[in-house]
């Protein structure tokens, strides 16, 4: 079968020739510069060889232009690019590289993967700042990729690991041009990218979806402070800022005078954004905010083209959305295949009409999409999806631990966080516990909220009872409790 995508982007970069194309703190490149680079790029990649069939090549990295030349020489190899959240944790990217059977890794030379890596074979030229390490190789089967993925990403699921979603080169096509078409993206634009390219807020938005019309990609990376989005806004004049709602917040409460003049559209996914923060941000700006809702599994699905309102908007080209009463299912010509490393638990929620069954909850109103809640048991953090069962599975193997129960809550700004009881023994604190989970998991697994107690609250039938948790974070820590936050 011939990959749809090597010869999409060859086309787009060859088309659209002079202009820019993507850039960062390090600098710029033009399309036909990009292509030059990235075919570079994959001439080193294609002379490693992968067992009997495409390069597996894992993208581990923070935004930059290296990035986006990485992720192009790999599809130019005729390899599959796996693109893993540079927040995912060592112990992470070891389960991954076994689970996917990985070949490669693109990495910053710092980057800690040792526990997988060889010495790195290619550092520097074509890939700028990044290092080619060769994975070692695993004792257990690798799983095969279907003939049509040709780009994989990941999203935490019911696995209690990260899963792995394999795209055809149709669907990410038909994510970027639907977008485009959906949202009025033209050559005019200059997108300011907040979201890291491995999630679907970006790759949806601004990664092909940019260089189909030919408009220009401006990265950055590290934490996203008012500051720096300022900074990035005056210097590339934006026209459209993709952020996650924390960054919206940041900038409400940073309250900056200037930088968004030539910003037209605001674009807010991952988590449910405050109409407070909303309303003041396009105060303090006077640049509206537009809802979108993507599903990482069924790609970009709506859009809110007026900024107003509480809404997601309408659904994007390609989608078709019902609101029923066992939760908002979804059908998109953007939808992943499977999860690679889960077999059978992507297709278990595809009914026969070809619908995902999406875990949210809502309603349709005038057109527009309203989520009201969750059907699943997945909790929402900063617009990454985390197993609470998962988070207390590894509580539960943290010295004096004797149980404990990982769950959605509010902090104190009333936003939605990870929180966690934990049964203990004596002399077990909060900052041990810490410590432990950040040992495996990535930074934004370890519970924003724990609390220390002597046994957990469980109900009639003796299961946890989440009401009784949640109102214990509420209550004021006995001095003879557990130490706790």
């Amino acid at each position: 079968m011939r990959a749809v995508l090597p010869d999409l982007f060859t086309d787009v970069l060859t088309r659209h020739g002079e202009r820019l194309a993507v850039s960062d703190a390090a600098g710029s490149l033009g399309y036909a510069e990009l292509l030059q680079r990235a075919r570079a790029a994959s001439d080193t990649l294609a002379r490693h060889e992968a067992p009997g069939e495409r390069l597996r090549v894992a993208l581990y990295a923070t935004n930059s232009v290296d990035y986006v030349v990485s992720y192009l020489a790999t599809l130019f190899a005729g390899g599959v690019p796996f693109l893993v959240d540079s927040a995912f944790s060592p112990f992470d990217l070891s389960r991954i590289a076994e689970d996917c059977g990985l070949d490669l890794l693109v990495h910053a030379p710092g980057a800690e993967v040792h526990a997988i890596a060889e010495e790195a074979h290619a550092a520097g030229g074509e890939f700028g700042g990044l290092a080619v390490s060769r994975v070692r190789p695993f004792d257990t089967p690798r799983p095969r990729l279907l003939d049509a993925t040709e780009v994989c990403r990941f999203t935490s699921g019911s696995t209690g690991r990260p899963n792995c979603i394999e795209f055809s080169g149709a669907a990410v096509s038909a994510a970027a041009a639907n977008w485009a078409k959906g949202t009025g993206l033209s050559a005019d634009d200059r997108i300011a990218c907040f979201a890291a390219l491995s999630n679907g807020l970006a790759f949806n938005t601004s990664l092909l979806a940019a260089f189909l019309p030919g408009a220009s990609l401006h990265l950055s990376s590290g934490l996203p402070t008012a500051t720096r989005v300022v900074r990035l806004l005056e210097s590339t004049e934006a026209t459209r800022l993709v952020a996650f709602p924390a960054l919206y917040e940041s900038i409400v409460r940073r309250a900056p005078k200037e930088g968004f003049a030539a910003v037209r559209t605001a674009i807010s996914s991952g988590a449910p954004l405050r109409e407070t923060v909303r309303e003041e941000f396009t105060r303090l700006t006077g640049v509206p905010i537009h809802n979108y809702y993507g599903v990482a599994e069924a790609g970009p699905l709506t859009y809110a083209a007026d900024g107003a309102g509480s809404g997601l908007g309408a659904p994007l080209p390609g989608v078709h959305l019902l609101a029923t009463e066992q939760g908002i299912r979804v059908r998109s010509e953007s939808m992943g295949s499977r999860y690679l490393n889960a077999p059978g638990v992507f297709e278990e929620r595809v009914d026969a009409e070809g619908y995902y069954h999406t875990g949210d909850q809502g309603h349709l109103r005038d057109g527009t999409l309203h989520l009201t809640g969750r059907t699943s048991r997945l909790v929402n953090v900063g617009g990454r999806k985390i197993d609470p069962i998962e988070i207390a599975d590894v509580l539960r193997t943290a010295p004096g631990v004797l149980d404990a129960v990982a769950f959605e809550a509010d902090n104190q700004h009333g936003d939605p966080t990870l929180a966690a009881v934990v049964a203990v023994e004596a002399g077990v604190s909060t900052q041990s516990l810490r410590t432990h989970c950040a040992a495996t998991l990535p930074s934004f697994k370890v519970p924003g909220i724990l609390r220390l107690v002597d046994r957990i609250p469980a109900n009639s039938i003796g299961k946890p009872s989440i009401e009784r948790l949640r109102r214990l974070l509420s209550e004021p820590q006995s001095t003879s409790d557990p130490q706790s936050n």
